[in-house]
């Protein structure tokens, strides 16, 4: 019964470091006030920068989640995770420059 108990315990701490989906990754706050200096068109191509940003460390933070749930499987340590691979505050970050930017745009009255 003890020896349930402990494996349960570990499972959870395990599986508590594994790498977050990026759907599910709240947005870092970002002050909008870094783009009031910005036109509309100027905050057009920022937005479709930071979309691209996100779009790739979300493909990156996917590769992480799958990594996890192998090494997890597999060894039963959250391997991208425990590496480095975890991009959940670059995800968090790229989500808080867009919305951001869309604030601002909207403040401004932008198309």
């Amino acid at each position: 019964m003890k020896t349930k108990m402990i494996a349960a315990g570990v499972s959870a701490v395990l599986l508590a470091a594994c790498a977050t989906p990026p759907e599910k990754i709240a947005a870092a706050s970002i002050p909008t006030g870094s783009y009031a200096a910005l036109d509309c068109t100027a905050l057009a191509t920022e937005q479709a920068k930071n979309e691209t940003e996100l779009a790739a460390v979300s493909k990156q933070q996917n590769e992480a989640v799958m990594g996890d749930a192998v090494g997890v499987f597999l060894v039963g340590v959250p391997m991208t995770s425990a590496m480095g691979g975890d991009k959940e505050t670059e995800v968090a970050v790229a989500k808080g420059k867009i919305e951001g930017v869309k604030a601002e745009r909207l403040r401004k009255g932008c198309a």
